[in-house]
C-alpha cells in the first residue's frame, strides 16, 4: 500500500439518508457525505467511513522510552515515536494541542509506509516504535499495519493512548501492541464529561480488558490538574480502583501539568501535589508509582517492593542506577520487578532526535 493512500475503515454502519455511523470509538459520529467525525480522521466518502490520514504524520523523532512514559519497558532505549493529527477526545488541557487539535492537513508533513517505519526503527536502533504526541486509536488501522511490520523485522509496537475506543475495535487495536501507556485522566465522570467530552466508564472497560484479556505490557499516567482532580478523595478512590482491578504491579504516573490550550488560567501543578499522589496510592498497595514532568529522581526511580532497595535509578530520563538481574530481579534480595526487562539498559538517556523518513 502507498504512503499516504486514503483507506476503508471497518468500524461502521450506514444509518441512511446517505449518513453513515462510525463505532470505532464511543462518540459514534453520525456523518453525511464528505463530513468528517470529531476525529478529524475519519470521513465519510462514497457512503462509507475512510481513514483520511494512512501514512501521513506529523514528524518522526527518537526519544527515550521513559519519556512516553514507560518505566519497566524496556528501560533507557531509544524509541522511534511518531503521531498524525486530530483526536476523538476534546480535552481543555491538552498539553499537545497543536498536533491532537489540529484542523490542517499541513500538519501532515511527512509521509511513510508501513515497512519504512519498521525499517528506520531497525536503522535507527529503536527497539520499539509509539504511536504517540495524537491517539493512535482514530488511526489504528495505519498503527496496526506499523505494529505488524515491526514485529516481522522484531522490533516492538507502543501505543500511548487514552484508551477511547468500542469493544471490537479495541480487541483489533491491542492485539497488535506490545505495550501501552494509558492516560486515567480523572476519576469521575463529571471530569469526563466536563473537561474531556467522554466517559469514564469506556476507560475502566479498556483498562480491565488489557490488564485480564491480554499480554500488552500497562503503565498508567494521569495528568494532575490543581483543583479539577487532584483531591485527597478522588486519588484514593482512582487508586484503590487500580489496585482492586488491575493490580499492585501496574505502574502509575502522576504527571504535572502547565497552563495551556483552554486552561490557560489554571496554575501549574506544585510538585507537592505530585508527591501527595503518590503517597495516597503507595498507601492504597500500589508498588511503582511515580512523578513526572518535575525533577524528583527520588519519585522517578524504581525500588524492590521487597527490600526496599533501589534497583533503578533515574534522573529525568537518565539512568543513574542499575541494579537489576539480566531477566529483571533484584539483586539484593532476588525479587523478581514486573516489566520487560532485556538484559543491562540502554544508554539512550534523554535525547531528542528528529528524522525525517518519507517525501
Amino acid at each position: 500500500m502507498d504512503a499516504s493512500d486514503t483507506v476503508e475503515t471497518r468500524y461502521w454502519e450506514p444509518v441512511g439518508n446517505g449518513r453513515v455511523q462510525c463505532n470505532l470509538c464511543p462518540n459514534h459520529c453520525r456523518l453525511a457525505e464528505g463530513q468528517r467525525g470529531a476525529c478529524f480522521v475519519r470521513m465519510n466518502q462514497g457512503g462509507r467511513v475512510v481513514l483520511t490520514t494512512y501514512g501521513r504524520s506529523s514528524g518522526f523523532c527518537v526519544d527515550p522510552i521513559e519519556k512516553k512514559p514507560l518505566n519497566h519497558f524496556l528501560p533507557g532505549t531509544p524509541v522511534l515515536s511518531f503521531g498524525t493529527a486530530g483526536c476523538n477526545l476534546a480535552c481543555r488541557f491538552c498539553q499537545n494541542w497543536s498536533i491532537s487539535k489540529s484542523r490542517e492537513t499541513d500538519t501532515l508533513a511527512d509521509s511513510a509506509s508501513p515497512e519504512m517505519i519498521a525499517d528506520a526503527a531497525v536503522r535507527l536502533g529503536c527497539p520499539s516504535v509509539a504511536f504517540t504526541y495524537n491517539d493512535p486509536v482514530i488511526f489504528m488501522e495505519y498503527a496496526v499495519d506499523i505494529a505488524r511490520a515491526c514485529h516481522e523485522r522484531g522490533v516492538k509496537a507502543v501505543a500511548v493512548t487514552a484508551g477511547y475506543i468500542c469493544e471490537e475495535p479495541r480487541r483489533d487495536f491491542f492485539n497488535s501492541m506490545d505495550a501501552a501507556n494509558v492516560d486515567l485522566k480523572g476519576f469521575t465522570e463529571a471530569f469526563y464529561e466536563q473537561l474531556c467530552g467522554a466517559q469514564l466508564q469506556n476507560i475502566l472497560e479498556t483498562l480491565i480488558y488489557l490488564k485480564r484479556e491480554t499480554d500488552v505490557w500497562v503503565e498508567l499516567t494521569t495528568l494532575l490538574i490543581p483543583g479539577e482532580n487532584d483531591s485527597d478523595e478522588e486519588l484514593d478512590a482512582m487508586t484503590k480502583w487500580v489496585r482492586r482491578e488491575l493490580g499492585a504491579d501496574v505502574p502509575h504516573h502522576f504527571t504535572a501539568f502547565h497552563p495551556d490550550y483552554k486552561m490557560s488560567e489554571i496554575p501549574a501543578t506544585p510538585s507537592e501535589t505530585l508527591a501527595r499522589a503518590r503517597r495516597i496510592a503507595m498507601g492504597n498497595g500500589l508498588r511503582f508509582v511515580y512523578t513526572g514532568n518535575v525533577h524528583d529522581e527520588s519519585g522517578g526511580s524504581t525500588y524492590c517492593p521487597e527490600c526496599g532497595h533501589k534497583v533503578i535509578g533515574r534522573d529525568w530520563y537518565e539512568i543513574t542506577k542499575w541494579a537489576l538481574t539480566a531477566d529483571g530481579c533484584c539483586q539484593h534480595c532476588g525479587a523478581s520487578i514486573p516489566g520487560v526487562f532485556n538484559g543491562p539498559p540502554g544508554k539512550w538517556g534523554g535525547r531528542r532526535r528528529a528524522v525525517r523518513l518519507g517525501r
